[in-house]
């Protein structure tokens, strides 16, 4: 498999800064696999592996992917030693804030533009259905091969400018990071008084549970990535303060517990945020909730059974149907999902059983048309 040609006319070789990392390692994948390219790195993981500046003398494309505190300094030492043998070359990052980054990209030679993926790495091949965003920071000749390099990823991607980034990740990743952070502070303080996590959990809203969620995957990932974004954009800093002026006024409003108080709050926290959101938008927002509801009661559902279906071709799904059918087995819902190890699978709830779980699931898989996950019949 040939790789996509440079501005040269032949393959460029890519090099990932950080390679031994969850992104490092997704990119060396996609490099090699999706668009055919020779891959080097170096990662102070990997002791065998040349240093950064070693690694930007090798290759043509050049990616840091390393931790936000790290990523100017990385760069600066690789301008510091390449002897201007940069030029030519073309310097990506995928840091979570811009303008740092991409200005000290901009003291090298080389051709620059910033990325930044706005997801993990998925279990997937490609960042479709993700977020990226794009700053083209000086991209001439290297123009045509990022096009391409940016379609074969698949990703929405949004062309912005770097300090637009990063006043915008301080409310997207910033302010979203840090109310949770402060929830999770207050559940493991107050919890056990109202009962503790069971009692909340079988009181919970859909709100309360997709709270939990985000603070789940948040507290679940690594601490350093969270702690960066709030110390190392100073876009955030406002952000917080103006968090904590309007949760200390609501504090003050609920002490007081006066009607000026209260219609104070409703002016302020309900009201004036209703108005600025507009009666279309918060009325597919509360939508979207609704449907996060029916989705969430629907995984939860006591009587389900869960498919892989290995391989990706039409009427799949129809022959694994037909075996409910023949059954006489009614489906309640119906949802694809992956696993945590990015299988994509069939997550079907059950109505009735007309027949015991173990021999539904003995016919599907002995069908041959996929294999059963969980089977599980708790109604």
């Amino acid at each position: 498999m040939s790789g996509l040609p440079g501005p040269d006319g032949r393959p460029p070789v890519v090099g990932i800064v950080g390679h031994a990392g969850a992104y490092g390692r997704w990119l060396a994948r996609f490099f090699e696999q999706r668009m055919g390219l020779r891959v080097r790195g170096s990662d102070i993981a990997d002791p065998a592996s040349p240093t950064p500046a070693e690694l930007a003398r090798q290759v043509d494309v050049l990616v840091f992917s390393v931790p936000i505190r790290r990523t100017v300094a990385v760069i600066e030492s690789c301008i510091a030693h390449a002897d201007d043998d940069e030029a030519g070359a073309l310097w990506l990052d995928l840091t979570s804030i811009k303008q740092a980054p991409v200005a000290a990209m901009l003291r090298s030679r080389a051709e620059v533009a910033g990325l930044h993926p706005m997801s993990a790495p998925p279990k997937l091949e490609t960042l479709e259905g993700r977020t990226m965003a794009v700053c083209r920071a000086r991209v001439a000749r290297w123009g045509p091969w990022l096009d391409a390099l940016l379609a074969a990823l698949r990703a929405d991607c949004v062309e912005i400018a770097p300090a637009a980034h990063d006043r915008a990740m301080a409310l997207v990743q910033g302010l979203v990071h840090a109310s949770h952070l402060v929830q999770a502070d207050v559940l493991r303080d107050c919890a056990e008084a109202a009962g503790g996590m069971p009692t909340l959990h079988a009181l919970r809203t859909v709100g309360h549970e997709l709270d939990l969620t985000v603070t789940g995957r948040i507290l679940a990932g690594n601490p350093a990535i969270y702690e960066d974004i709030q110390f190392c954009n100073p876009d955030v800093l406002p952000v917080l303060e103006r968090l904590a002026e309007a949760t200390a006024s609501l504090r003050d409003q609920v002490a007081a517990g006066d009607e000026p108080a209260r219609a104070g709050m409703r002016q302020r926290f309900l009201a004036s945020p209703a108005a600025w959101f507009g009666a279309s938008a918060l009325a597919a927002r509360s939508h979207g909730f609704e449907r996060m509801g029916y989705l969430q009661a629907d995984l939860e559902a006591p009587r389900h059974l869960s498919v892989y279906l290995p391989e990706d071709r039409p009427g799949s799904l129809r022959a694994l149907l037909a075996v409910f059918e023949r059954l006489g087995v009614n489906l309640a819902s119906i949802h694809s999902s992956r696993t945590p190890e990015g299988e994509l699978h069939f997550r079907i709830g059950l109505d009735r059983l007309p027949v015991p779980m173990a021999q539904l699931r003995a016919e599907v898989e002995g069908a041959g048309i996929g294999r059963v996950l969980e089977a599980r019949d708790d109604a």
